[in-house]
Parts: structure tokens; sequence; C-alpha cells
């Protein structure tokens, strides 16, 4: 159904079980399940979906190793759970992946960990060989029964080296072990938006519409694409805007104090000898500061990241400057050979945590457990309202499982569908295997007559639904993207039609990787934007004006150089 469809239907019957206000991960797992169970539920963001803290995480599907120190057990143990659902529902976009944790003593931290746990310890110290060491025991063991990715390994200094040349000398040792990576976070969010509309006719997304008022039983909402309001009358509102939780409350007149945010910034560099120092998998090392920092390879660079810093206002959230130096100098702690500076930046990003409301000193210690906070119906509304509070990204899953249970409780129905082992988008119907995805290909490289190469390309970036992808390429003239070939013109074309693509931004920069691995050039952004415009039916002017809307966007909130953007 067409996006004017969905909000005429709504015009002609604005009645609604469910309406969930926030299109991130927590959002979209919600909606989803919620479809699954019957119920009529209508999703809608402000922005595009996953454009928020859920477009800003370090790409990591993992259980939070440094969380046991504080005593985090339970998210640890469901953390790892998910995150080996999502190896076996998600294959496609969630993979096993290599982690070194270099450490540089044997014994520090091991009074440091105990009073962590009982609270009395409120700032960041050294983790030693032992300490890791019994991390390690922890994150194997609770996965036990679940076996997805080999056990860790602790490695000698020697070996340590042998990996990672360019590793400190100083070293004592590391620790080796897999947590999973998606390269394509976004998508993952657009696959399970597009699966749930497809499991039932009852449930409807619409990205770019925000909350404009609410009277009693009705919520007003506002189009953003055409400025035109329309109304719904939900029985249960769910908040899942995640940063911007209490604004939304706010809007619709309750006082929260929810949210205690922090911001994560990260920036992407092209710098082969990083990327070739990283073997393939990521580094993963404490700071001086005490801060945990990570090193990944996506695609030919690397994403170094993360800050952790309080932020009041969550739409000021932008990478800065100190942020950037801050990246820029740590790599010498770790990998004294190798320097960093700023001409090797070609992205950065950053999003704000929906963490808990807290007065912990240290942001490192605020806990990253998810729960609902329920407003119940007043005077004033006839609904009550569930504000998701915290969780991340690799919970998503359990997150909607406890949501969707409260509202069917409230709404005095059962559960009808089970979704621990539901697969998601691209992974249904996935070939296991080298031998079962050789034939997989051959057998739609026989359909379509398309290089090998290029269909490998396209299995490896939507696993299964690679095969609609494909048979659209087919089905025309094509020709590769001019400055990223590994993209096409009517590959995007298929984009901009069938995955509710907006704005020329939601193409390139949560559709595919293209902002991000920095291959937008003023080439690509006018080819996308042509793609756009015939997709769209959109005049010159609407083009025209797309194109520098992204160019504004991809300077001001990336780093990308507007020099690049505007070269022909």
């Amino acid at each position: 159904m067409q996006r004017q469809e969905i909000i005429a239907t709504y015009e002609q019957d604005p009645r609604v079980d469910v309406l969930i206000i926030g299109g991130g991960i927590n959002g979209i797992g919600t909606f989803l399940d919620l479809a699954l169970q019957g119920v009529s539920v209508l999703l809608v963001d402000k922005a595009d979906f996953s454009s928020g803290a859920s477009a800003a995480s370090s790409r990591l599907v993992h259980g939070g190793l440094r969380y046991l120190e504080h005593g985090s057990f339970g998210l640890v143990r469901e953390s790892l759970i998910e995150r080996n659902r999502l190896f076996l529902n998600a294959p496609h976009a969630v993979k096993p992946f290599a982690f070194t944790i270099p450490v540089f003593s044997r014994f520090s931290g091991l009074l440091n960990a105990p009073l962590k746990f009982v609270g009395l310890l409120k700032k960041p110290g050294e983790r030693g060989w032992l300490v890791v060491k019994l991390g390690m025991i922890f994150y194997d063991w609770f996965t036990r029964g679940f076996r997805v990715t080999p056990t860790h390994r602790m490695l000698s200094r020697a070996e340590a080296l042998r990996k990672h040349p360019t590793l400190n000398p100083a070293i004592r040792g590391a620790a080796y072990y897999y947590d999973g990576i998606m390269p394509y976070a976004e998508r993952i969010g657009l696959e399970l938006v597009l699966d749930a509309e497809a499991s039932s006719e009852q449930a409807h997304a619409l990205n770019y519409v925000s909350l404009a008022g609410v009277n009693h039983e009705t919520v007003t909402l506002r189009d953003e694409l055409s400025g035109t309001t329309f109304e719904v009358k939900p029985r249960v509102v769910v908040n899942a805007a995640g940063a911007w939780i209490d604004l939304v409350n706010g809007a619709l007149r309750h006082q929260t104090r929810y949210i205690g945010g922090t911001k994560g910034s990260h920036i992407v560099i092209e710098h082969p000898q990083l990327w070739q120092t990283l073997d393939g998998g990521a580094l993963y090392f404490e700071n001086k500061d005490g801060r945990m920092c990570i090193m990944l390879p996506l695609g030919d660079k690397v994403i170094v990241g993360a800050t952790d810093l309080r932020i009041d206002n969550p739409d000021e959230a932008i990478c800065s400057d100190d942020e950037i130096d801050y990246f820029l100098h740590f790599t010498g702690h770790v990998l004294p050979g190798i320097t960093l500076d700023r001409s090797q930046i070609v992205f950065h990003f950053c999003g704000v945590r929906p963490l808990a409301n807290t007065d912990e000193e240290f942001t490192g210690l605020m806990t990253r457990e998810h729960s609902v906070e329920v407003l119940e119906p007043d005077d004033a509304h006839a609904f009550p309202v569930y504000s998701l509070v915290g969780g991340k990204w690799t919970t998503f899953r359990a997150f909607a499982e406890e949501t969707t249970d409260r509202t069917l409780a409230f709404l005095g129905r059962t559960r009808q569908v089970n979704t621990k082992e539901m697969a998601i988008g691209g992974g249904k119907a996935y070939p296991r295997g080298e031998e079962a995805q050789a034939a997989w290909l051959a057998r739609l490289q026989a359909q379509t007559g398309l290089a090998l190469p290029r269909l490998q390309t396209l299995f490896g970036r939507y696993g299964t639904r690679a095969e609609a992808v494909a048979q659209f390429i087919a089905a025309g003239e094509d020709a590769p993207l001019d400055d990223a070939p590994d993209y096409s013109e009517r590959e995007l074309q298929f984009l901009a039609e069938h995955e509710k693509v907006a704005h020329l931004d939601d193409l390139l920069l949560r559709r595919t990787l293209l902002a991000m691995l920095g291959q937008v050039t003023g080439r690509v952004l006018r080819q996308a934007g042509q793609i756009m415009g015939a997709a769209h039916d959109w005049s010159a002017e609407q083009t025209e004006a797309e194109i520098q809307r992204t160019i504004e966007i991809l300077v001001t909130r990336h780093g990308v150089r507007e020099e690049r953007l505007r070269a022909e």
C-alpha cells in the first residue's frame, strides 16, 4: 500500500489498536511483533526509519563484555542469546566477527571489578589479563547451551604480536573471541518494517510523520512531506522515540524525566595500513582514560569509536572537533606505529543512547538495561502510554517481545506467534554453506543472465532479497554508478521504488552504504538524484532541492567535504 493510501485509510477510519511513535529498532521490533499477533498497528517516525541512534551504533551485535563488571549479568546473558538468534535469523545481515582485546598488565583491575560490582567505585580502572580472562569465561558460559561461535582464546604476547604486528610491544597478551557485526544495520530495520506490513493488512508504517497533538482519545499526526494532518484513535500508544521520549511525552501532555541519554560519535577513515593491521577483525581496547574504544573494518574503510558524553538536547548531537581529536590521539596507546589525521576521515556520525535517567558520574557505568515505563489513562488521556527506555540493537527482539506481551495483556489478547526463530528479510530461505549458496546463485544467474560477481555482491548486500533486486535489474537497461561501480542505476531505482524512500538522503545514508563509505561524489549525488526524481515523479526543481538538501546534511552532520559533493 502506498503512502497516501495508508493515510487515506485512517482518514476514513481513525481507529487503531496501537500507535507506535518512533521508528528506531525498538519501535520497529515492536511493530513487527504486534503485526504478527493480528493487532492493528501504525508506526510513525518524524524522520526516516532507523535514522536516530539506530543509525549511529558501532555496527556491533554483542553481549556487552564490559557490563559484567557493573553486575549486569542478566543483560549480558540476554544480549548473547539474542546475538546468537540474530546469527541464525538474519545470516545475510549479521555475521560472526573476530575481536582482539590487547591487555597491558596481568593483575590490574582485580580489586576494581568487584568494587564496581558493589557500587563502591565510580570511575574506570585498567583491566588486566586475569580480569579480561574472567569476563571471557562468563561470556562463554552464558551461551554454553546455545553455542554459535567458537569459545575465546587468550593469546600470549608473541601470538598477539604475530596476529597484529603493529600492536604496542608493551602488551602482556590479548583475548581473542567472537561477537557479531551488522554492516547494513539500517537495512535490518527496513526489512523488519517490510516483513511486518507483509504479515498483516492491519499493519502500516510511515516515515516523515510527526506528532502534532492529542485530545483525550485522539492523536493528531502531521505528514511532514505534504504538511497535511490526519487523526488516529489508538487504544494504546507506544512511545519508542528513543532519546526524544520525554519530548514526545510532553507533546502528549505528560511530563516525564525517563531519559538521561549519552551521545556516541564515530569516524570512518580511509587508512590502508590500519585496515590491513586489523586483519579482518576488530580491535577492542581500553584507552588511558578507562573508556573502551573500537576499530573495525567496514568495506575498505575503518570505523573508529566511540565516545560516551552526556547531552541534553538530542537534536544537537553531532560529532564534535574535540571528539575527533580524541579519536585521532588515542591510537598511539595501542598502535604506536600508526598515525591518524583529519584528511583520512571520509564520514562521521553521532547518535544519542536512550539510557535511563541516572545520577551516575561516569557515563560508562550507566545501565544499558531496558524497561517499559507506563503512563496510565487519566482524565486527559483515553489510552495508556508505554515508554521504551534503554535497550540496544542486540536486544531489540526481546525488548519488543516484552512490550508486545504487555500490550496484548491490556488489549485482552494472547500471543499467537513467537519471534525467537523467525527469519528476517533476506534471511528467509537463506542457503547455508558454500555449496548451497553456489547453487542458489547459479539458479539466479540462469534466470537473470547477470554476471556471477554481480550476483555475489547483491547476495552479500540483500541476502535472498537479492533475487527480487536482480530480477528488477535484469528487466531493463542498467549501468554502474560513475564513481561507485559496486552499485548500479537500476539497483538504486529498485530501492527508491520498493523501500519507502522519501528523500535522497534516505537512499544514500540508510538504504545503502554509499555515504558512510565515502563513495558519494558530485556525480553519484546527481545520478542518484535523477533516479529518485524519476521514481517519485519529481520536477527538475524538486530534484535539485533534494540534491542541495542532501549536500547540507552530508556536510554539516557527517563531515563530508563540500567540494567533493559539488564536483562534476
